[in-house]
């Protein structure tokens, strides 16, 4: 089974491409910061990208076995926002009727989605090193949708969709085996009725909610109604190149995303269940977060422990 773990580009070293080679993980994970400032953490990403020394670090993680993967928040880099002067029918109208920039865009307007698309395709030429497998999110929100007339037809899951199948389709004029993931994440976990993917789109299941609701009554419904979800977004993309983004290692979460990162313990027997219940149901890719567990959180409480993941992968 196919497996990676993804952390901050601050947080890569030598250390984290040992703990990755040495306990067989198929792929290292590059994934800038998200939330409001994705845009700025992308722009810092390809800066280093140009820097000789974080490029060594990749060529040494390629060289010990690791494909390298970049999955970004994206669209607010893809789609900038200083637009909205010029061009207001670009971005998306919210529920109040106001065309505003600050997430995603209007999948209704051709100009938009072709300068998403276009833009989508450039990223992809400057991610050093970087298969054919691209991770081109939208917005790190819950409510990102257009609700413009002509796009209240379709859901934000469709939404998604249709930008998707437009930056799929420029990028693979020149990278013809290019594959993009559809994040099924928020609203986007109801799988797409009215759209369909194109060849090439593969699903990546991100499970937040059972994460930010498991202490809240209220919401269990939701997170057993999006665990109930999983067959039709399987149906509906296929489990071919299926994917599985968990949070079992990601501390930036348990850290509440602020630094200095807590000591974190890893629930290996959860991880081990979870794994054996994602590969049952036709996952081909399993992967977790492992942010917050750089250099600074070896300081103070000693080197991270991936093993149960790394068992549970191998099947052991």
């Amino acid at each position: 089974m196919r497996s990676s773990v993804l952390i901050h580009p601050g947080e890569l070293s030598p250390k984290w491409i040992d703990r990755l080679s040495s306990c067989g993980i198929s792929a290292l994970g590059i994934h800038p910061e998200g939330g409001s400032r994705a845009a700025e953490s992308l722009d810092r990403l390809l800066d280093g990208l140009r820097a000789p020394a974080f490029r060594a670090l990749l060529d040494t993680a390629a060289a010990k076995g690791l494909e390298i993967e970049y999955e970004l928040h994206a669209a607010g880099w893809l789609l900038e926002r200083g637009l909205f002067d010029a061009h207001p029918e670009y971005f998306r109208m919210n529920a109040a009727g106001e065309r505003t920039p600050d997430r995603n865009l209007c999948v209704s307007c051709p100009d938009a989605l072709q300068r998403l698309a276009t833009r989508a395709a450039g990223l992809a030429r400057q991610l050093y090193r970087s298969g054919s497998r691209f991770y081109f999110w939208m917005d790190d929100d819950r409510d990102a949708a257009c609700h413009c007339p002509a796009c209240r037809q379709y859901s934000p899951s469709e939404q998604q969709l249709l930008a998707v199948n437009a930056m799929l389709s420029e990028i693979r004029k020149g990278i013809p085996d290019a594959q993009l993931a559809y994040l099924a994440y928020f609203g986007c976990v109801e799988p797409p009725r009215r759209v369909r993917p194109a060849p090439g789109v593969f699903l990546e299941y991100a499970p937040f909610e059972k994460y930010v609701s498991a202490n809240d009554p209220g919401r269990a419904g939701l997170i057993r109604q999006e665990a109930e979800r999983i067959p039709e977004l399987l149906a509906c993309f296929g489990s071919s190149g299926a994917k599985v983004l968990e949070y079992w290692y990601d501390n930036s979460l348990f850290s509440d995303w602020k630094k200095p990162p807590r000591r974190f313990t890893p629930q290996g027997e959860v991880v081990r269940r979870e794994v054996r219940q994602y590969r049952a149901m036709g996952f081909e890719t399993i992967s977790t977060f492992g942010c917050y567990l750089g250099a600074d959180y070896e300081a103070l409480y000693g080197e991270p422990d991936l093993t149960d993941f790394a068992a549970a992968v191998a099947g052991r």
